[in-house]
Order: C-alpha cells, then sequence, then structure tokens
C-alpha cells in the first residue's frame, strides 16, 4: 500500500459487519475533508463499503487504510488488504452481472465505476489488495 502527501492515514480493521460501518464513517470523514461534493461523498463511500464487505466476506477479512491525499486537488485514498484466496479470474470478477455469492454481481465493477483510480491486485492464494481514489472536483 502505497502512501501519498496528506493526511495520516486511518487504520481499520475487518472482521465484522460492524468493522464494515466504522469504514463508511472513516471514508465518509475524509470525504468530507477532501472537500467532495456530496454525490462524490456518496460514490467514494458506497465503493469503500462494498469493497470492505467483499474484504470480509470473500477474503475472510483483513484490513482498510482510508487517508485524504493532496496533490494538486485533494482527494480519498482507500486501500484495503487480505488473506484470503484472491481472485482466480480477475477479468471474469470486474464483469457486470458476475458473482459467486447470490448477489446482483455488481461489487468489484460497480465499485469500480464509482472512482477515479482503482487498483487491484490480486492471485490465488495470495489474496487481494485495492486501491480506489476519489478526487474532489
Amino acid at each position: 500500500m502505497t502512501g501519498d502527501p496528506g493526511e495520516e492515514a486511518q487504520t481499520q480493521a475487518v472482521v465484522s459487519d460492524q468493522d464494515v460501518v466504522r469504514v463508511r464513517q472513516l471514508v465518509r470523514t475524509a470525504a468530507v475533508t477532501a472537500k467532495l461534493s456530496l454525490v462524490d461523498q456518496t460514490k467514494v463511500v458506497t465503493a469503500a463499503s462494498e469493497l470492505a464487505r467483499n474484504t470480509l466476506v470473500y477474503g475472510g477479512g483483513g484490513s482498510v487504510q482510508v487517508r485524504v491525499v493532496r496533490q494538486r486537488r485533494s482527494g480519498v485514498r482507500v486501500e484495503l488488504a487480505d488473506d484470503g484466496p484472491g481472485i482466480g479470474d480477475l477479468e471474469l470478477a470486474l464483469t457486470d452481472g458476475y458473482t459467486t455469492g447470490g448477489g446482483l454481481g455488481l461489487g468489484l465493477s460497480g465499485a469500480r465505476r464509482l472512482v477515479d483510480e482503482f487498483e487491484i491486485d490480486t492471485a490465488p492464494g495470495r489474496g487481494t489488495r485495492i486501491s480506489i481514489v476519489k478526487w474532489a472536483r
């Protein structure tokens, strides 16, 4: 997980449903601090919540780091990590409608559409690392 100039990262373990709620709260606070619009706050909170839930359900739990980043503009970076089974077919997993859990299949692909930057590093047996960024307009 990389760091950018900005505020110190807030870290949250994700081992329960309540931790997913805490991630939402951390991301919302960072989004307000970064001066994201209400629409962009909602987008980044929704993406982070979906990804944190995936970390819990499919990765067996993990951790999330949230930070305000400042480069030419301000934004929010959320980095999620787990040591779960990883994703065998990433291209398929990023396809709208693909699901292994009986949901709508919009988790990864939906989260990717909601943010400005989306990076994922995963492999079977190696866990998953995801970094998302939403920039203030």
